[in-house]
């Protein structure tokens, strides 16, 4: 669960860990930095990959969530939201210990500093995931965080690869990057399908080519055989695959609330229009509608009064692409 708190700047010179990145911490070190707030934070469901499971189910595509929950309130409430979407809840597993909290403080300048307390997630063991986990899936998407134990990671990319699912990778931070970097560049060459990356995330996995732009590092890294996402905040994203290269506008936004959840509902954006069968730049302009979307409310969550406009905008993407496409062909 996330808990979301607006902090004054000087607030990080109180805690350990570089701005804008994040942290592990243990229960103390969580109470300590919650004692310091001086209100209660809001709470929203998270996880990178979890807020990607809900904005896809949301956007309609069927989707179920693997992870482990907590054996206490919180746990419950995680799991009834994710229902209530519409998101297949069968694959969750259960712990003995609370459940997982991130807390996202978010700074004046928007920017989002993650502390994360990992609870019953923590217990999730290599040995508890198979191909049944992903049966009937046609897609995997498996966030970059996971990287911080390799055995797990490479449990769930086996399991997925071995039930025939395409799979998607978000980097998720740039301290994963660096402490997985090799690690990385090798699942790359066992078969990633799609790689999300932000300006950070792209620089730290090639940290020798600091004067490239992003367009050109989204096409280095797609000659690793992805399609790479790299994803540039408020000046849009490179999409790159193969021989392709395309540069994705982005959604302006009169107010920048909190980015906290943006990259991944660009991601849900896009793996909606992707597995639909759009090209890269129509998925891309759907991505873009979500991300912009999400950066105008606190937390990760688009609320729902604002989804019917979010959905309408996504249909007229599909639908301006579908004929366009007809018009292609002449069916």
């Amino acid at each position: 669960m996330d808990l979301v708190a607006t902090v004054p700047e000087d607030f990080l010179t109180k805690i350990r860990g570089a701005k804008g990145g994040m942290v592990l911490v243990d229960d103390a070190e969580m109470a300590h930095i919650l004692s310091l707030l001086g209100a209660d934070p809001a709470h929203a469901t998270g996880g990178s990959a979890a807020n990607v499971t809900f904005n896809a189910s949301r956007l309609g595509l069927r989707s179920t969530f693997l992870g482990k929950l907590g054996n206490d309130p919180l746990a419950h409430r995680y799991r009834h939201q994710f229902e209530a979407v519409g998101v297949d809840p069968s694959r969750f597993k259960k712990g003995d210990r609370a459940n997982a909290r991130c807390l996202a403080l978010i700074t004046p300048d928007a920017q989002r500093t993650m502390r994360t307390n990992l609870g019953a997630a923590l217990t999730l063991a290599p040995e508890e995931i198979s191909a049944a986990d992903f049966a009937g899936c046609r897609h995997a998407h498996i966030e970059g965080y996971l990287a911080f134990n390799p055995a797990l990671a490479d449990a769930a990319l086996a399991a997925a690869r071995a039930a025939g699912a395409t799979v998607s990778l978000d980097l998720s931070s740039f301290e994963v990057v660096h402490a997985s970097r090799d690690w990385l560049f090798s699942q790359f060459r066992r078969g990633i399908d799609v790689v999300f990356a932000n300006e950070d995330e792209i620089r730290a996995l090639f940290p020798t080519r600091t004067a490239v732009p992003f367009a050109d590092l989204a096409t280095e890294l797609a000659r690793h055989g992805v399609l790479a996402a790299v994803k540039v905040g408020a000046e849009g994203a490179w999409i790159a695959q193969g021989n392709e290269r395309h540069q994705i506008e982005p959604v302006r936004v009169a107010e920048v609330r909190d980015t906290n959840g943006a990259g991944d509902a660009w991601a849900a954006g896009f793996l909606y229009g992707h597995l639909h069968g759009l090209g890269l730049p129509d998925a891309g302009r759907i991505a873009s509608v979500l991300g912009g979307e999400t950066v105008r409310h606190l937390g990760p969550i688009i609320p729902p009064a604002h989804w019917p406009e979010v959905h309408a905008q996504a249909e007229s993407h599909r639908t301006i692409a579908r004929a366009r496409s007809t018009g292609a062909t002449g069916t």
